[in-house]
């Protein structure tokens, strides 16, 4: 009889956490969009009138690379590259294209705002968000904060390509 109360209580237990988890994914999933993401609903051309067009108050350090073309991949004039960038408060990283260089922006601390070439609104992007860039993605990050914006990049760049600074952000 006593082993039969104890399963009854694990049982009611997970019950209400799977109740519970259900319960988040439900109000997740009303909200329309991922943390980071365009809301469904302003997933649209943006044009970014008035983007920023100079770096301002950014540190950007290259941590290490992995020459492709040396990889069996074979992929000549292009580097896996890893990077470090603090954005100070006021900061801007300027408008830039992802045409041909794909990356991944994870936000280490922080909060900063990305102004999309895919997206009507501003977006949000916190700690632990990770932004996925790619398919010709037109951006421009700005710090609206008071403390500094921390990210890790991963990218990979076409080093054989002229570029400006602004394509290299």
């Amino acid at each position: 009889m006593k082993n039969r109360s104890i399963i009854r209580t694990r049982s009611s237990r997970w019950a209400h956490i799977v109740a519970a988890l259900a319960a988040m994914a439900a109000s997740l999933a009303t909200t329309g969009a991922h943390a980071g993401e365009c809301p469904a609903n302003q997933v649209m051309p943006n044009a970014l009138a008035g983007a920023a067009t100079m770096p301002m108050g950014v540190v950007d350090t290259e941590l290490s690379s992995v020459d492709l073309a040396q990889e069996n991949v074979k992929l000549e004039h292009r580097r896996l590259r890893l990077r470090h960038m603090t954005i100070a408060p006021g900061g801007v990283v300027p408008l830039h294209s992802h045409q041909d260089r794909p990356a991944l922006i994870m936000v280490n601390s922080g909060e900063i705002y990305e102004n999309s070439s895919k997206c009507a609104v501003p977006i949000l992007h916190k700690a632990g968000d990770i932004s996925r860039e790619f398919l010709g993605t037109q951006h421009w990050w700005k710090n609206s904060t008071s403390q500094p914006v921390e990210l890790t990049i991963a990218d990979i760049v076409n080093d054989g390509k002229p570029a400006t600074m602004m394509e290299h952000m």
